[in-house]
Formats: C-alpha cells, sequence, structure tokens
C-alpha cells in the first residue's frame, strides 16, 4: 500500500507502473512484494492494480512468507519453523488472551490474524510508552520471545500494534530470503512508504523511500539511519526522473536508477 499501490492521496506518474513491469520482466530480475496484507488481499490487488506476479510474497507484516507454486502460492515452511520456535508452541490466541485486557488495544478482526501475528488497533487515547513497557510484561508469565511492531493506517489514521515472533517481522524476513536464495546486499533493493518500513530502510540494505510517504516517516529514517551509520544506503525519491513525480512505482524507478542505473538503460 502506497509503495507500489497508487492508493495514497498523492497522483501516480501516468505509466510508471507499465514501465516498473517492463523494467521487472528483465532477465536477471527477482521479485518480492513485502506487506502488511495477507496472502489473499495481496493477490486481489496484483489483479485490481495489473501488477507483476511476483517470485515470492512476503506478508502478514513479515509473519508470513510464500513462495509461486505454478498458478498458486505455498507457504514457506522453512520460514514458519523458524520463527514458531519464538513462541514456543503457544498459539496467537494464548497471546490475546492475556493481552485483551489491555486498556488502548482493540483486537483486529480474524482475517488479519495468523499462527504467527497477534494484531490491534490502538485508541486514540491509547498511551504508547506504557504499552511497550506493559505489553511485555504482560507476555513474561510465557516465557517466549516477541516482537512489537508499531505503526499507522495512512488512510484512517488509525494506531497499530502486530504482536510477532522477535525473529519475524520485515527485516528478518527479507534477510531469510536473502540468505536461502544467495542474494548479496548488493543485489537486493528494497523500497518503503511507512513505519513498518523504517527496520529495512534503515538496516544498511539498500533501500528508497518513495516520495509520497508521509514527511514523519521520512524525518524518522533520515535520522535512524544517521544515528545507525547506513545513510548512504537509504535513498529518498524525489521526482525529476524519466520525467515522473516519485510517487510509488515512480520511486522504485528513481531507487532503481540510483543504485543500479545499468538496470534501465533503454529508459535513458
Amino acid at each position: 500500500d502506497r509503495t507500489l499501490l497508487p492508493n495514497g492521496e498523492l497522483p501516480e506518474s501516468e505509466g510508471a507502473r507499465a514501465i516498473l513491469a517492463r523494467v521487472l520482466r528483465q532477465s536477471g530480475f527477482s521479485l518480492a512484494y513485502v506487506s502488511g496484507r495477507h496472502l489473499a488481499l495481496i493477490e486481489q490487488s496484483i489483479r485490481d492494480y495489473d501488477l507483476p506476479q511476483p517470485d515470492w510474497i512476503i506478508g502478514d507484516v513479515g509473519s508470513s512468507i510464500h513462495v509461486r507454486d505454478g498458478d498458486g502460492w505455498s507457504l514457506l515452511d522453512a520460514w514458519s519453523r523458524y520463527i514458531a520456535a519464538d513462541w514456543q508452541g503457544c498459539s496467537a490466541g494464548q497471546l490475546g488472551a492475556l493481552l485483551g485486557g489491555c486498556p488502548g488495544l482493540v483486537l483486529q478482526p480474524e482475517d488479519r490474524q495468523n499462527a504467527h501475528k497477534l494484531s490491534f488497533f490502538l485508541s486514540p487515547q491509547a498511551d504508547l510508552p506504557a504499552l511497550t513497557r506493559a505489553l511485555p510484561a504482560c507476555l513474561e508469565p510465557l516465557a517466549i520471545a516477541t516482537t512489537l511492531v508499531f505503526s499507522t493506517d495512512e488512510s484512517s489514521r488509525v494506531g497499530l500494534v502486530d504482536v510477532l515472533p522477535q525473529r519475524a517481522g520485515k527485516l528478518h524476513a527479507v534477510e531469510f530470503l536473502m540468505r536461502e536464495q544467495g542474494f548479496s546486499a548488493e543485489q537486493t533493493l528494497y523500497a518503503g512508504d511507512s513505519g513498518n518500513d523504517l527496520c529495512v530502510l534503515t538496516s544498511g540494505l539498500p533501500a528508497v523511500l518513495v516520495a509520497n510517504a508521509h514527511p514523519d516517516v521520512a524525518e524518522q529514517a533520515v535520522r535512524e539511519s544517521a544515528r545507525k551509520g547506513t545513510s548512504e544506503f537509504l535513498y529518498l525519491a524525489r521526482g525529476g526522473f524519466l520525467g515522473m513525480n516519485g510517487n510509488y512505482s515512480a520511486g522504485i524507478l528513481e531507487g532503481i536508477g540510483h543504485f543500479h542505473a545499468e538496470a534501465i538503460p533503454e529508459l535513458d
């Protein structure tokens, strides 16, 4: 959403998605979609927006990886087993029973949950610093390893929090896939726009923040990458590349042009 999908407030450059698809059809490219959505919603978006078919889908905020299997998708069992060890057999339902009483949390609908992801809405009155302290304390009796991902639904401005195994999340899933496929950092480019992309955008992997990202996210990305010493690997799309505005697909193309100019010589 709002990285590849042009479903934000700012306009999409005409033809940007088609040009990106043409670039990605070149030999040597592999494509993974990384999303907070679950598989069925990602498949629906591919149809609705006429997107290139990916080789992998990292969904559910990095708690699932699916690999293309003919015309369908198969869950990557190696990833599921890897992150499941953090919860030591506990289910998302058990975690929900412990966290359901925390003030400020509202459980999201069932279709947004999975075996390794427990998702809540944050009420407008939620005290984020207090919640950040309280949630791990509530889960302490289970003696499990978890990570919390706070983000915002840009379309509704509603706060979100996902409870994941400690080794799950977008960055760990991307790194796992890179290891499995033998991709180096120099062969990898990540594109994002939102708060739950920051872990990858500032990780030291080559990454582009599309121009339509919220200014707060851009500020956080610049500040955090400077703190980590990874600024040289973060590119902020600003428009002008190929005469486009840097939003959505145009921003991804701009990032490819910045890190891998040789990949788009036909568009010079």
